[in-house]
C-alpha cells in the first residue's frame, strides 16, 4: 500500500487547507487512517483518526477546526483545516493501518501570523 498526500502550502492564520491522502489497494475501506503533524524541533503527534466505520477523534488542539473525512469509493482521506493558526504550522503526515502501519511522505502546511 502507497499512501500519497497532498495539499499543503502558505496560508494565513485564520485560512482554510484541505489535505487529502489517496491509497493505493484494494482494502482502502477496512484501515484505520490518521492523520498526524510534526512541528520543527517537536515530536510527531497525532492530529485525527477516522476508522472503518466512520468514527473520528481529534487532539484537543484542533478540535472544532479541523475535520477528518474519508471516501472509500475514491481511497482518499481527507483533513479540513479552518480557523488555521501559526502553531498548526507542521509537516503533516497520513498514515494507514490494517495489519500493519503505512505512512505516506509528508505535506508541509505553513501558517503565517
Amino acid at each position: 500500500v502507497q499512501l500519497q498526500a497532498s495539499g499543503g502550502g502558505l496560508v494565513q492564520a485564520g485560512g482554510s487547507l484541505r489535505l487529502s491522502c489517496a491509497a493505493s489497494g484494494d482494502i482502502f475501506s477496512m484501515y484505520v487512517m490518521s492523520w498526524y503533524r510534526q512541528a520543527p524541533g517537536k515530536e510527531r503527534e497525532l492530529v485525527a483518526f477516522i476508522n472503518h466505520i466512520g468514527s473520528t477523534d481529534y487532539a484537543d488542539s484542533v478540535k472544532d477546526r479541523f475535520t477528518i473525512s474519508r471516501d472509500n469509493t475514491l481511497n482518499t482521506v481527507y483533513l479540513q483545516m479552518n480557523d488555521l493558526r501559526p502553531e498548526d504550522t507542521a509537516v503533516y503526515y497520513c498514515r494507514g493501518f490494517y495489519r500493519r502501519v503505512y505512512w505516506g511522505q509528508g505535506t508541509l502546511v505553513t501558517v503565517s501570523s
